[in-house]
């Protein structure tokens, strides 16, 4: 089956997810790879969204996390201050799924602001949870389109701090958890190099050059000493994909692209 870079993207993010964990998912590309997951690889994995939905079973991508689809189809709805209070700073979140508008080397999140903050070039929607996601989580997934004005030398604001300056810098800022673990965009997955903890690539996806992620990267990209292909998603994998999509689309009155 042919397939799309973002197809491409999603699935391999969702392979990232594994089956068991308890997984904090973001509005947007987050959720729709975390539900791909719990459609095919991953059926037993929990997910949990800001809002208060436990075990959330979406038919068809929330619009929002109050979307009230998320709330009918969870195990349970609890407090949003028991969510991070209880679950996340209690340390009971294996993987948060987050997107991003910049990251820069270290996995540094930016969703505030593009340009100066107090005369900015573009308002973002800001920091919701990610914040503290990114810093409790026992680990952190990033997934986001690549191009050299996301993946920039310097962040404009940071929203959401990864591995902040590189090396131990997260644990001299007190984080718990291993920070960012991957970042998976529609070219390749990157992961943090050891001790550096710069993010490198370590794959390419199929008919993605080195030269393309280098163009599409704001800072000196490095590759791993052996850098794989990423495998190509299955028939199952786009089918799941395709139809949650789909069912979406109709349901917000969408076109399938738009879902």
């Amino acid at each position: 089956m042919n397939y799309s870079t973002h197809e491409m993207m999603t699935v391999a993010a969702a392979r990232r997810l594994q089956n068991g964990s308890v997984c904090f998912v973001g509005i947007g590309l987050p959720s729709k790879a975390a539900n791909l997951a719990r459609l095919t690889s991953s059926p037993d994995v929990v997910l949990i969204y800001e809002s208060g939905p436990i075990g959330a079973k979406p038919s068809v991508l929330p619009l929002s996390i109050g979307d009230g689809e998320l709330a009918e189809t969870a195990d349970t709805v609890v407090p949003t201050g028991e969510i991070f209070r209880y679950w996340l700073q209690g340390g009971r979140i294996d993987v948060g799924f987050l997107g991003a508008a910049q990251v820069d080397r270290f996995g540094n999140i930016n969703t505030t602001v593009v340009g100066d903050y107090h005369r900015p070039k573009v308002r973002l929607p800001g920091a919701g949870g990610a914040p503290e996601i990114a810093g409790s989580a026992k680990s952190v997934l990033i997934i986001l389109k690549q191009s050299s004005r996301s993946f920039v030398d310097k962040l404009d604001f940071i929203t959401s701090v990864g591995h902040g300056e590189g090396g131990d810098s997260r644990q001299r800022l007190g984080l718990p958890g291993a920070g960012p673990v991957g970042i998976i965009t529609d070219l390749c997955i990157m992961e943090p190099e050891a001790g550096t903890h710069e993010f490198i690539v370590t794959s390419l996806h199929p008919g993605v050059t080195r030269e393309q992620v280098v163009a599409a990267t704001g800072w000196a990209i490095r590759f791993a000493e052996h850098v794989v292909e990423t495998a190509a998603p299955t028939e199952v994998e786009l089918t799941a994909l395709r139809d949650l999509e789909a069912r979406t689309a109709a349901a917000h009155g969408q076109a399938p692209g738009e879902a």
